[in-house]
């Protein structure tokens, strides 16, 4: 069911598969996007978020290694590691509604743009069977 994270900046929205830049304010990008978009500001570029604290902008690792999932919770207290992980789920939760919503709405500009193809190839057929008729008529008149 798993299935990759996309780059928030909506020009890119590549598939993210190694290391990603990720906020507090459920957020993430690609690496090179993150480099170019926050070197500017601490704003966030998707929601515009101010992310001021060292901890609001992390680079992490979205293929980590088994000795770091051993480690990254280890001595943290259970009620924590449940912290972590509903924070993490809703992080997963949130940007998979996101990604749903993006793709509605680009499958509703492309049925737009097939409706309006549509019209304009009626619009043709019409015109070019109205050609053939009157050609038709003239060569019947001759």
């Amino acid at each position: 069911m798993d299935s990759d994270l996309k780059c928030n900046r909506l020009t890119c929205h590549r598939s993210l598969l190694d290391k990603a830049v990720v906020t507090t304010c459920s957020h993430i990008f690609c690496i090179d996007c993150a480099n170019e978009l926050f070197n500017a500001a601490r704003l966030c570029p998707a929601c515009e978020t101010n992310l001021t604290e060292p901890d609001d902008v992390v680079v992490c690792s979205l293929q980590p290694t088994n000795d770091y999932k051993t480690s990254v919770l280890s001595g943290l207290a259970p009620s924590i590691i449940l912290e972590v992980c509903s924070r993490a789920i809703s992080f997963w939760q949130y940007q998979i509604h996101q990604e749903n919503t993006f793709q509605h709405a680009m499958v509703r500009n492309l049925n737009d743009k097939n409706a309006q193809l549509q019209k304009q190839l009626d619009n043709v057929v019409r015109e070019a069977n109205g050609e053939l008729h009157l050609l038709n008529t003239k060569k019947e008149g001759m």
